[in-house]
């Protein structure tokens, strides 16, 4: 019955998970889908780079909560059917793929920055907190969301086994942690060519304004670095005439 318990709550953590609040938020705000711009992620950083800090936070809060939510749940009352750590762990990591590889969004999701501190906060508090520290410390130094996410990831399994002891629960979030690493490939190169975006970094394709195209109609003549002629008025003409005369 055990086991029968443990698929069914790492299934519904799965579904749960594949909700993409990054494409959800957006819809319902009336955004582009952030899909479409920027890094192509649909997380809350990608978000913030259409300019729209609320639906940003939203999606911070919404990516975080779908993990924590059914791990918590795990810790406070699975023992009424044989659920353990190990087993919240697991649900973590359940949520944790849904978010990587949604059902719902045809397996195309985030890189689940927000999700893995969910699972992290609901294992434990201290832990969630010490490695969204480290995040944070990162993050306020370089601006680089991407930077900040890989030195977490690398240091939630370390932080897990040297403050609470290796357990059944550390293979689940190391497991997390290679899989939010390898999600982070291209930023990795983009991060080595200098070429990464920082943090508050808008994308052109979501935040440019309509009146931009007037000023780009205009930028090849500025950029030619000749002068417009100017075009005289008919009563000026008519002036300089009477003038010869």
């Amino acid at each position: 019955m055990t086991l029968l318990w443990n698929a069914l709550a790492l299934l519904a953590a799965y579904l749960i998970g594949s909700l993409s609040f990054a494409v959800i938020v957006s819809r319902v705000m009336g955004l582009s889908d952030p899909r479409s711009y920027g890094s192509g992620n649909p997380g809350a950083t990608n978000v913030l780079r259409s300019g729209n800090k609320k639906a940003a936070i939203l999606t911070l809060v919404f990516d975080l909560l779908k993990a924590l939510l059914p791990v918590l749940a795990v810790v406070l009352w699975g023992d009424r059917i044989g659920l353990d750590s190990t087993s919240a762990a697991w649900v973590g990591f359940a949520a944790f793929l849904g978010h990587l590889w949604p059902i719902f969004f045809r397996f195309a999701g985030g890189k689940g920055v927000a999700t893995a501190a969910g699972v992290l906060l609901g294992l434990n508090g201290w832990l969630g907190l010490s490695v969204l520290g480290v995040w944070l410390a990162v993050a306020f130094f370089t601006r680089y969301s991407s930077l900040a996410a890989l030195l977490a990831a690398v240091a939630a399994p370390v932080i897990h086994v040297i403050g609470f002891g290796p357990s059944g629960a550390s293979l689940a979030i190391f497991a997390m942690s290679a899989l939010l690493v390898w999600r982070h490939q291209a930023n990795i190169g983009k991060l080595l060519a200098g070429t990464e975006s920082k943090l508050g970094q808008k994308a052109g394709a979501a935040a440019a304004p309509a009146g931009d195209g007037a000023a780009a109609a205009s930028a090849p003549a500025r950029a030619t670095g000749h002068r417009q002629p100017k075009v005289r008025s008919h009563a000026h003409a008519k002036r300089q005439a009477k003038q010869r005369h």
